[in-house]
């Protein structure tokens, strides 16, 4: 097969920018290794330390089959392995799954958001050897993701939560004295919203404190923006957040990333968007956004779902995956983007045709050779939680 150079739309930049045009090569789909599809319905993927053994663990919620899990990274010899499993809920339609301490004890536990008919944000905590489910009473929408982090700066890690459809916002969860008296958590909205696809704290205005980087896809305002964080004290005044808007308006974006992806040193946003688009959004010196659109090979991929940046190659230069839903018949799933020197990306094979529906990623060297590999979850072929071994080294 022939590479197929697609040409962009967009204005031409100077010699030594980034490439705006796209080439498809042939190529062979990266070695799958499962880590779990004894469920169904799993839907996204996070890290963190479980067992406090210096790797990685993942924690994902199988929306259909109704279970929250825990995988506990087994290290390098026995990675390409189905992984041991903890269970640690049981919960329908469960969306999003993190790891994070609430209560300070040193060990992780697991909060869920569910959606659906459910609409509930659990807390997951092992108590004397057996795993508890409890509820937020103040949490109460279609929950599409989390994060941990202290806002008031008081009594440990507030919850920080975007949510869909009815009621749908960003805001955050107060944390009281004890973290296990959930019914003294309070509920602060900072912005209404329509579907919430990214929630990312980061701190974009260097004052030290993260604000909250977002992708709304439904509603009268779509595209990605960030939130402004006033600092610890204002937050315990319930000050509003200032919204900031970074690119994308008016289309449909999906999940978000961040990171250097033109090598300047300045945080860069990308955003998967639909039709098959990743938009990039450049941080351009002093303030502002200098946007740009990567249109793909609708032909050959599935719809638009996650863009994830990092150096596949080895060749430091920042690299894109990129994942899709409805990925029907011969479509991919999940392929990545090689950034040239000069030159178009090219867009490779990765998972083949197999999957129907992907979703967010993680990297990280599973296998010890010194390249990134990449976990991910299909579900609806029930590929279940899976990496891809990259096959670069």
């Amino acid at each position: 097969m022939k590479p197929v150079l697609l040409l962009l739309t967009c204005t031409a930049l100077h010699a030594g920018d980034l490439s705006w045009e796209v080439m498809v090569v042939p190529g062979a789909p990266w070695k799958r290794h499962t880590i779990d599809n004894t469920s169904s319905g799993a839907d996204g993927v996070k890290l963190g330390d479980f067992n406090r053994d210096g790797l990685q663990d993942i924690v994902t919620g199988w929306e259909e089959g109704g279970v929250v899990r825990v995988y506990v990274n087994p290290g390098t010899d026995k990675a390409r392995d189905a992984w041991p499993q903890i269970t640690v809920g049981e919960v329908q339609n469960v969306e999003e799954a993190i790891f994070t301490d609430l209560d300070g004890d040193g060990r992780l536990e697991v909060v869920s958001g569910t959606e659906g008919k459910t609409r509930t944000l659990y807390w997951h905590r092992e108590i004397q050897g057996k795993w508890q489910t409890d509820v937020f009473p103040a949490a109460k929408q279609m929950w599409m993701q989390a994060a941990a982090l202290d806002l008031d700066g008081r009594h440990g890690m507030d919850l920080l939560l975007a949510s869909k459809n009815d009621g749908a916002a960003i805001g955050w969860l107060q944390a009281p004295v004890k973290a296990d008296d959930l019914n003294a958590w309070s509920y602060q909205e900072l912005r209404d919203a329509g579907w919430l696809m990214s929630l990312a704290p980061r701190d974009m205005d260097d004052d030290g404190d993260a604000d909250a980087v977002f992708s709304d896809r439904k509603g009268a305002r779509t595209g990605v923006f960030w939130l402004e964080n006033p600092g610890a004290s204002s937050n315990r005044r319930h000050t509003p957040w200032q919204e900031h808007a970074i690119g994308g308006l008016g289309k449909q974006v999906m999940f978000l990333d961040l990171g250097d992806v033109n090598g300047d040193g300045r945080t860069d946003v990308v955003a998967a968007a639909k039709p098959v688009e990743i938009v990039i959004c450049l941080s351009k010196a002093g303030s502002g956004w200098q946007e740009h659109v990567l249109r793909l090979d609708g032909t050959n991929l599935g719809d638009a779902k996650a863009v994830k940046i990092a150096d596949v190659n080895g060749d430091a230069l920042p690299d894109l995956f990129f994942t899709c839903e409805n990925a029907k018949g011969p479509r991919e799933g999940i392929v990545w983007l090689e950034r040239q020197r000069d030159g178009p990306w090219k867009q490779h094979t990765l998972g083949g045709p197999e999957g129907l529906k992907y979703d967010l990623m993680q990297t990280l060297d599973l296998d010890g050779d010194g390249d990134l590999d990449v976990i991910t979850c299909e579900e609806r072929d029930q590929l279940g939680v899976v990496w891809y071994e990259n096959p670069s080294r």
